[in-house]
């Protein structure tokens, strides 16, 4: 199996460079193109609807939107090796967005670390990667956050 198209999930968290130091790898030996792949989460919409905050969550996101490209330089700068990268930035929940971006941009694989959290918290919230695997129309490479 060979892939062209590697996509990348990552967020400012060691387990994502840790998918990105291994997405860059496949991707080196396949000699694929890769797409970094950065989700900003809305905030929960939790205010009265008739007070817009419309202005101001623009301007978050237009702030989060540039440390997200800030993010995604970085990480390619560290692992790249000019290895032709994209940059992908989604305003969307983490799971269809990277699986929405993924089908978009035609990826042949998507690699995505995991936090590693168990217990309550996984009971309660699940995993991302988890959920990515199970929907994706592609391959997953879950990347784990282990020494």
């Amino acid at each position: 199996m060979e892939f062209k198209k590697i996509l990348i999930a990552v967020d400012n968290s060691i387990c994502s460079e840790k998918a990105a130091k291994s997405g860059y790898e496949m991707a080196a030996k396949f000699g694929a193109e890769v797409a970094l792949l950065n989700i900003i989460e809305p905030a929960p919409a939790t205010v009265n609807p008739d007070f817009t905050l419309a202005p101001v969550f623009m301007e978050m996101y237009d702030n989060s939107e540039e440390n997200s490209h800030t993010l995604l330089q970085e990480i390619s700068n560290k692992y790249g090796n000019g290895i032709p990268t994209t940059y992908l930035t989604s305003l969307d929940t983490a799971t269809h967005g990277i699986i929405q971006q993924a089908e978009e941009w035609a990826a042949e694989l998507i690699v995505i670390g995991t936090h590693g959290r168990g217990g309550l918290y996984h009971f309660l919230m699940g995993s991302v990667a988890e959920h990515v695997a199970r929907k994706s129309a592609c391959p997953v490479l879950i990347v784990p956050n282990k020494d």
